[in-house]
């Protein structure tokens, strides 16, 4: 029997729980349901908020448990935990000691998976990064598998997967947060303080990013970003061989002027990369090194001139009366939009602001006085935002004409945008927060933004 097949004969009849009704979650409840699981689901919200799925779930024959009290009296011979909860919540550990096996759909996934895996992981550029490998392997004629953070959540599709496939994930610290298995190749993009809402600290969030080589075999690959002080420091640590990219050079994969080279050979010249910015440079060295033994050089150079990115990652969502209007919602960190920021030789109007992770701003001042002419913010991060740039005024003057104004909704700082933008600038959401204030993630809130800049006459 494979891996699968025990797991299939293992959920039939069993007491199963799932926390939380998100879009990752939903079909792995439908999966265990349809493998013969007695399923329980619990959501925080109210199936006023959820939708119409609770509806559909019931008619399955699935018991919901929603509201505040969802994690009351919390029990199932197998919990499967959203990947946002920590480990350590106190009804997840007394269900625990009573017996119950806690785990994730992807640590489960891992387990049962029978092709190669490649996974990224990082605090920025693992979509991008990710999306890239994806293409370069299907491109290079390989059976390709997207999922983790991106796409479709794969547990129920492992059936279908063949030993020569290839699964590629994006990964995020919640979902490796605990896991005990690691893949065939491991690209850690960079590390910089982030989730700080929901890690202890600095050294637990780092500490989960590490578990994507933590578990690695001789034979494997771990790809490193040089140029990163955390992930430089994880080359010793790997049992496997390690591939490193650098913009300085001094690296398997590096950028010598305006060419990336692997060792002698000269792969991909910056210029005919189609999405702007030097992060995304680093996006493609990323992954040309996690797949140059399986990809050819023309292939990477066709995707770079024709690929245009990523929804919600500089995406130009329109032209109008000479302004350019970009979503770039899923900057859910000062860094991120620090790096969108640099992208642009035009004067920004920024709309920033969102979700508190607990992580500092400080080092968003100097890009904001140095890209933005008027700053409008939002959500609960707004002070912060505008502590740092005013921070940065103060020890270096710049930045003391930008005009800041606080918006009362995503509706009022569009139109607010569009009254402060002349012809030549550009109209930019790059939150530096997350979404959860508002939304149930950045998707959504680029999508609305998105509607209302369309929407504008």
């Amino acid at each position: 029997m494979t891996n699968l097949d025990v797991f299939k004969h293992e959920m039939k009849n069993k007491d199963v729980t799932v926390i939380g009704i998100g879009v990752s979650n939903i079909p792995l409840i439908k999966y265990l349901v349809k493998l013969g699981a007695v399923v329980t689901a619990r959501d925080e919200h109210t199936a006023d908020v959820i939708g119409d799925v609770c509806a559909e779930l019931e008619n399955m024959g699935v018991t919901l448990r929603l509201g505040e009290d969802y994690l009351e009296d919390l029990s199932g011979s197998v919990i499967f935990k959203t990947p946002g909860m920590r480990y350590d919540v106190p009804e997840l550990l007394a269900a625990k000691e009573r017996g119950s096996k806690i785990t994730s759909e992807m640590e489960v996934f891992f387990d049962v998976c029978p092709s190669h895996i490649i996974a990224v992981t990082g605090s920025d550029g693992k979509t991008t990064t990710t999306t890239l490998i994806h293409k370069m392997l299907t491109d290079a004629g390989y059976k390709t598998w997207l999922g983790g953070n991106i796409g479709n959540p794969l547990l129920s599709d492992a059936g279908e997967m063949a030993k020569d496939d290839w699964v590629v994930l994006e990964l995020s610290s919640f979902q490796l947060h605990t896991m005990r298995k690691s893949p065939e190749i491991a690209v850690i993009t960079n590390i910089s303080p982030n989730h700080l809402d929901v890690h202890k600290d600095y050294a637990e969030y780092i500490e989960a990013k590490k578990n994507i080589m933590m578990y690695q075999k001789e034979g494997d690959i771990l790809v490193l970003n040089l140029d990163n002080e955390e992930t430089a420091k994880l080359v010793p640590e790997t049992k496997g061989a390690v591939r490193t990219f650098s913009r300085r050079g001094n690296a398997d994969v590096y950028l010598d002027g305006n060419v990336i080279k692997r060792g002698e050979v000269s792969v991909l010249g910056i210029d005919e990369i189609k999405i702007p910015g030097m992060h995304n440079v680093e996006n493609y060295m990323a992954a040309i090194a996690a797949v140059s033994h399986l990809v050819n050089d023309d292939i990477i150079r066709n995707i770079a001139r024709t690929f245009g990115g990523v929804e919600h990652r500089i995406e130009l969502v329109r032209e109008l009366d000479g302004v350019k209007y970009y979503n770039s919602s899923i900057d859910s960190s000062p860094n991120r939009t620090k790096n969108t920021l640099s992208v642009f030789s035009e004067k920004v109007v920024l709309i920033a602001g969102g979700k508190d992770k607990g992580i500092p701003f400080d080092s968003l001042g100097p890009s904001v006085a140095e890209h933005v002419k008027t700053l409008i913010l939002i959500g609960m991060t707004s002070d912060k935002i505008k502590k740092a740039l005013l921070k940065e005024t103060a020890k270096t003057g710049k930045g003391k004409d930008i005009e800041i104004i606080h918006a009362s909704s995503y509706e009022d700082a569009v139109n607010t945008a569009r009254a402060k933008a002349s012809p030549g600038d550009v109209v930019l959401l790059s939150p530096a927060s997350t979404s959860y204030d508002a939304f149930k993630n950045f998707a959504e809130r680029g999508a609305l933004f998105k509607k209302l800049v369309n929407e504008l006459k």
